[in-house]
């Protein structure tokens, strides 16, 4: 086994998930991170948890969903049960098929996440942390050799965190003393309210309320939402494409969207739910050890470079303790590039120019 997963693995388990001995541990296995899961067993037996491994295909859901008739029963008691006396839920993606849910009908995925939001709530509740194990399927959809990948994969995962915490802890900073956001580029001139949010210093660990790895940006939970915005970075949803997305914000709900390819997958997800339709989520992109796009969200939206907004679930930890946020069965990330001809400010104030925030060498104000 390459050296490097057992790494990942350490890492996973001490600096992300923080697991402690006696801890009760779901680990969510993808049909292609088995070698991950064998290096995560065995550093939660060094640690004295108790794992509990489930098998997590797409393949499976997918065969499951096209045979089943459509009436999904809300939050099925016996995976509820397992979520609930959980301490901790590591979910390692790595699949051998990203397309595997593309002939899944809209209509049916809907009411499937509808169905699981209670379900996905307590999963949310746990110090749960999602990562991913390199594969072909992975390199294939990226666009790379599957040993190019692997070195990319492995340069975002294995870093120095502590010191990515003290340089992202600039833009929480800036953050949480704003009350205001915009965007600027070619057909996007968007702002909204961050006004009484807290920013979250997102370094792939749950003592930061971080829950990806690698991560690497700050994000916060926006509202009043005003103006238009176009998402130039591909995405694949459920196994299908979705590419140059064009929203347009009133009041703070979509009120008119477009997209080249994948509009009928965008007008599923805004039909969700009421939630579907604003914003959960202002996302910046903080990791240069990301350095290309790859068509995954969980490097994609950490790189430099890039802002990233989610229609759906507005996350607890960015809401003041009597307030609830933007509620929703889904949360869907779409990816702005701001390395040309672009602005970010905060209350007036650019933050953030071609991608080159005001504390780095080149920035122009």
């Amino acid at each position: 086994m390459d050296e490097r997963i057992h790494e990942h693995a350490e890492v996973l388990v001490d600096w992300s998930a923080r697991v402690e001995e006696g801890d009760d541990v779901v680990v969510l296995v993808d049909d292609g991170a088995h070698e991950l899961a064998v290096a995560v067993g065995e550093k939660l037996g060094e640690r004295g948890a108790n794992p509990l491994t489930v098998y997590d295909s797409d393949e499976v859901e997918r065969a499951f969903l096209r045979g089943h008739h459509g009436e999904f029963d809300e939050s099925p008691g016996h995976e509820l049960t397992m979520y609930e006396n959980a301490d901790v839920v590591l979910r390692l993606a790595g699949s051998t098929n990203t397309t595997a849910k593309a002939d899944v009908p809209g209509e049916t995925e809907q009411a499937y996440n509808k169905a699981r939001m209670g379900i996905r709530e307590t999963r949310l509740g746990t110090d749960w942390v999602s990562t991913l194990h390199p594969t072909r399927a992975h390199a294939q959809q990226a666009g790379m050799a599957y040993e190019e990948f692997q070195d990319f994969v492995y340069d975002a995962v294995l870093q120095d965190w502590e010191s990515l915490a003290e340089e992202m802890a600039k833009m929480k900073t800036i953050l949480d003393e704003g009350t205001e956001v915009r965007i600027v580029k070619e057909d996007t001139d968007l702002t909204m309210s961050i006004e009484e949010r807290t920013a979250v210093n997102s370094c792939a660990t749950v003592a930061y309320d971080s829950h990806n790895l690698p991560s690497g940006e700050v994000f916060t939970a926006p509202h009043a939402t005003e103006g238009e915005v176009f998402f130039d970075v591909p995405m694949t949803h459920s196994g299908k494409r979705i590419q140059n997305v064009h929203l347009t914000f009133e009041g703070g709900d979509v009120v008119d969207f477009s997209a080249e390819t994948g509009e009928d997958v965008l007008a599923d997800i805004l039909d969700t739910d009421e939630g579907a339709r604003r914003l959960g989520e202002l996302g910046i992109g903080m990791n240069r050890g990301i350095d290309r796009f790859t068509d995954s969200i969980l490097f994609d939206e950490k790189m430099g470079d890039t802002i990233h907004l989610a229609v759906g679930r507005a996350y607890d930890a960015c809401l003041p303790e009597d307030e609830k946020g933007n509620d929703s069965a889904v949360h869907i990330d779409m990816i702005t590039d701001m390395s040309e001809n672009s602005r970010m400010e905060v209350d007036g104030d650019v933050v953030q120019r071609n991608g080159t925030f005001r504390w780095e060498t080149g920035f122009e104000a």
